[in-house]
């Protein structure tokens, strides 16, 4: 909190490489902080973090307007071409501790594609991964974020068909995280008003958690 009349809501993206995470990351943050290009191998090798301006007319505490700053970071991909996972896992871990040690997690954001089936041993690896890093609540302080949305609708599909779709692992996922899921087209910016609605969706699912933080004073 930087004053009474602002919040800040920090989050971190997790994923596979080429689901777009990055590229979440800028549009959440409304810039191009973070590397996100076409690549045969894994772009980002280590942590970054973004911040945004003040965002306006999107969040009320007590009975007043506050004024919203973001901060995200980003993180290397798991599996990783070039990194093991203990290399990914601890470099998370201590960006996490420096970043956001002192103020706490609000969200990690698992992103995965809207255009791809996800597949058992996909899953497992990833979870794992975020149970490591953030516990035994970590249910509670994750959200899915679905990216190539837009590709998934010219296709056909409406977000009840797809869901009506899913495989069974996407849908046993989402139900573990109390259905905390967004859709996130894959445009390289998308505009203010489709950032804002995706914006308002994680800050519910923060106010449905009493803007509860995890990592708090961690150190290590």
């Amino acid at each position: 909190m930087a004053d009474s009349n602002e919040t800040t809501v920090n989050l971190v993206v997790l994923g596979k490489a080429q689901s777009g995470k990055s590229a979440a990351g800028n549009s959440l943050l409304g810039s191009s902080d973070f590397v996100s290009r076409l690549s045969p191998s894994s772009v980002t090798l280590g942590c970054s973090l973004g911040r945004s301006g003040r965002i306006s007319g999107l969040l009320r505490r007590n009975g007043r307007e506050s004024a919203l700053r973001v901060r995200v970071l980003d993180t290397p991909s798991y599996p990783h071409s070039a990194l093991s996972k203990e290399q990914v896992r601890d470099s998370v871990r201590a960006a996490l501790a420096q970043h956001f040690g002192e103020e706490g997690l609000h969200l990690a954001l698992l992103v995965l594609r809207a255009d791809l089936p996800l597949c058992p041993d996909e899953s497992d690896d990833t979870v794992q991964l975020i149970q490591e890093l953030l516990g035994p609540t970590w249910k509670d302080f994750t959200a899915v974020l679905l990216t190539h949305a837009d590709k998934a609708e010219e296709a056909g599909y409406s977000e009840e068909t797809y869901l009506h779709s899913a495989s069974s692992t996407l849908l046993s996922l989402l139900s573990s995280v109390q259905h905390k899921y967004i859709f996130l087209d894959s445009h390289n910016s998308i505009i203010k008003e489709e950032r804002n609605i995706v914006l308002r969706k994680l800050l519910n699912f923060i106010q449905e958690n009493n803007y509860q933080v995890l990592l708090k004073h961690s150190k290590e």
